[in-house]
């Protein structure tokens, strides 16, 4: 059972606070309808939210856990993504936070260079009580077009670490093995673009720089 409660005025699309049962516990859970979806030019309509859970997919398939565990499911408005809502730390000031050269950032941007994030803004950043970081919002993603934008941009061009390395090498792996769960949420072509993506990344072995061709920081930034 998902119960709508309410409504996140500030964004694009239609975004609603709910609780949903989950394991015998009542839980908040952001809810976006496919049906609630604003058409863009360049990604195809209703398809937003399989964006968002094939985000998670990696998150999860990657170990990162950069993403609140999120499902596709039916609710009040019809098909939708639903993910669970995080309290966020109120004492850490975001707009000083996302510069800092911190490990769970870092893993951020390479999550958001795999999945090649097109709106990484410093208001998608969850950083919570104790001391872990989430992201949201991942709805305009995987594009086989490089259209990487975001905010954290400090660790453009630096080498990847023996850890970061291994991380996206075990990922290759489990996508491939993964791949029909995938084809359900995006197209073959961009599966393929997600998978030269990682590799490009092993084979550079450094964080991707800004492309010259596409605007580097989502506007507004917050």
């Amino acid at each position: 059972m998902l119960t709508v409660s309410g409504r996140l005025v500030d964004a694009s699309n239609a975004t609603l606070f709910a609780q949903c049962d989950f394991n015998g516990n009542i839980i908040d859970v952001i809810y976006k309808p496919v049906a609630g979806e604003r058409p863009l030019w360049d990604f195809p309509d209703g398809n937003l939210a399989h964006r968002e859970f094939a985000a998670y997919l990696v998150s999860s398939l990657s170990q990162w856990n950069v993403v609140p565990p999120t499902v596709l499911r039916d609710g009040p408005f019809g098909l939708g993504m639903v993910q669970q809502w995080v309290e966020i730390d109120e004492s850490i000031d975001l707009a000083l936070f996302y510069r800092e050269d911190h490990p769970l950032l870092r893993s951020m941007a390479l999550f958001d260079a795999v999945i090649n994030n097109t709106d990484r803004k410093i208001g998608h950043l969850l950083p919570t009580k104790d001391a872990h970081v989430f992201g949201c919002d991942h709805g305009v993603t995987f594009h086989e077009e490089d259209k990487l934008r975001t905010v954290l941009w400090q660790w453009a061009g630096m080498k990847l670490s023996e850890s970061e390395l291994s991380q996206l090498k075990d990922l290759m792996l489990s996508i491939k093995e993964s791949r029909s769960e995938f084809m359900e949420l995006i197209t073959d072509v961009e599966i393929q673009a997600l998978q030269y993506r990682i590799e490009r990344l092993i084979d550079e072995g450094a964080f991707p720089h800004p492309n010259e061709e596409w605007p580097a920081v989502p506007w507004p930034p917050f």
